[in-house]
């Protein structure tokens, strides 16, 4: 099974994903990690949004190519992506799809004081899911550009809220 772990920033989803491999005994994918060792060394100042879609895109295909692989064994796989777009989300359960894959989605619906008040102490104490500083330009950013899922993406999904 595939699990995509949907929440704007500061929800928890790396929290999430962790505890939740515990539980299935799945294996996570959070593009935060992909990024800080793949990318961010080779970022410029110049470089904007479309500089980090295109190589989340990439490691997308490398982590696509990894769930075959996973569902071959019958191993869950648990997508902690971002995934804070409609149509980001609707690639994923596309593939899952056209492969026989069954899909979850579990949305963290958490407040924005409670999800601020989480980035703020994980900048300051850059504990067990820090990859790197979220500034508030950042975290007032993704408030415009996430998505929440809609009522048709939530069938069958999990909702949680605290």
């Amino acid at each position: 099974m595939i699990h995509l772990i949907v929440g704007n920033t500061g929800s928890g989803k790396t929290t999430y994903s962790n505890a939740l491999k515990q539980k299935i005994n799945g294996i996570v994918f959070s593009i935060d990690y992909w990024n800080k060792t793949l990318f961010l060394k080779d970022k410029n100042i110049e470089d904007g949004l479309d500089w980090f879609l295109e190589r989340i895109d990439r490691a997308e295909d490398v982590i696509l190519n990894l769930v075959h692989q996973l569902e071959n064994t019958k191993t869950d796989s648990i997508l902690d992506l971002g995934l804070s777009k409609v149509e980001h989300r609707e690639k994923f359960r596309k593939f899952a799809t056209q492969n026989g894959y069954d899909l979850k989605i579990h949305f963290l619906d958490i407040s924005k004081e409670k999800r601020l008040e989480r980035v703020l102490h994980r900048n300051k104490n850059k504990g067990a899911t820090y990859q790197f500083e979220v500034t508030q330009e950042n975290f007032d950013f993704m408030e415009t550009w996430f998505e929440k899922p809609n009522q048709e993406e939530m069938v069958n999904g999990i909702t949680i809220t605290n």
